[in-house]
């Protein structure tokens, strides 16, 4: 059986409505393609506030990347192990308290520490060896988002174990494209959506209609959703994996077990915002339909559409009405 879920946004013509135009821009940023879709008075209002919503995600960009060497998050992640309360931007202490209230209510099957053991992965698929048992244990002990303490009064950041590294991957497109929506919203452009590799973000519907139509599929099956003011974010194994005796590896791996997933999967979850839907769909992922039942229940209005595939038998659970 052939399993994919994806995206379609389906954009309405480029006409104007009364005083408002469509425009679209598209950027690469974060390692995707950043498209903006919204209705603005002009030419020169779309422009500026497209340079300006771009701006805003290149700046969390050098913020957040764990690729850059220089980023703030690489240079806070350095510092653990030390016992030192370090200051952090607005932004930075913003995603790590999501990120820990997330990883709470999750269980701990979305975790921003899992930086080690993605290291570590990386670089098995890409020299097709799987990580020693020592390799492992190294990695698994600097995971753990319980081991980030966060001081509210001076927005400062103490990171417990040495040898953690912090990697908000699972949910920083998601944050930047809120991000970039509240930027477009203070410009008075509200009807928004932004498209982030596929993971979506709504802000107000286009003028004159009640929502933005998306379509999920799966397979030969697709199902059109009217959703404004909303985020939908998918995971799922891609062509990154590795295969050791017999076994495929998704490049999706488990903070607990600091391995990829043996089981193979298809997310969409769709939450009030793209912050949560980006964090949860990593969540869903590796918690898989069993843990992931239970996941749901302390996220009220989220709703989810899950493959599963292992042992060659699919199962599927949906909750997308």
């Amino acid at each position: 059986m052939n399993i994919s879920i994806i995206l379609i946004p389906i954009y309405l013509p480029t006409s104007g409505f009364g005083q408002e135009k469509r425009y679209e821009f598209e950027k690469g940023l974060m390692g995707s393609p950043f498209r903006l879709v919204f209705y603005a008075k002009n030419d020169s209002v779309a422009d500026e506030a497209a340079h300006r919503a771009f701006g805003r995600i290149e700046q969390l960009n050098d913020l957040l990347s764990d690729y850059r060497d220089g980023s703030e998050i690489n240079r806070l992640s350095a510092t653990s192990g030390s016992g030192q309360w370090i200051a952090v931007s607005d932004d930075l202490f913003r995603i790590l308290s999501i990120s820990k209230k997330v990883s709470r209510r999750t269980g701990g099957t979305f975790d921003v520490t899992i930086g080690p053991v993605v290291q570590l992965w990386r670089r098995a698929i890409r020299r097709n060896e799987f990580p020693t048992e020592a390799e492992l244990k190294v990695a698994r002990r600097a995971v753990g988002y319980r081991f980030v303490k966060l001081r509210c009064r001076s927005q400062s950041v103490r990171l417990i174990r040495s040898g953690m590294r912090l990697d908000v991957g699972g949910i920083g497109k998601g944050y930047a494209a809120d991000e970039a929506v509240k930027l477009l919203e203070n410009l008075g452009i509200t009807s928004v959506l932004i498209d982030a590799g596929g993971d979506i973000t709504l802000a107000q519907p286009p003028p004159g209609r009640k929502a933005w139509e998306i379509s999920v599929g799966s397979g030969d099956s697709t199902v059109s959703m009217p959703l404004a003011q909303a985020g939908v974010a998918t995971s799922g194994a891609t062509y990154r994996y590795l295969e050791h005796e017999g076994v495929r590896y998704s490049h999706i791996v488990d903070p607990e077990t600091g391995v990829g997933l043996r089981f193979h999967v298809r997310t969409t979850v769709i939450a009030p915002n793209g912050t949560l839907a980006d964090a949860l769909a990593t969540a869903v992922s590796v918690g898989g339909i069993r843990r992931s039942r239970k996941i749901l229940r302390r996220f009220p209005g989220v709703q989810v559409w899950l493959l599963e595939t292992e042992g060659g038998k699919t199962r599927e659970w949906r909750t997308l009405e």
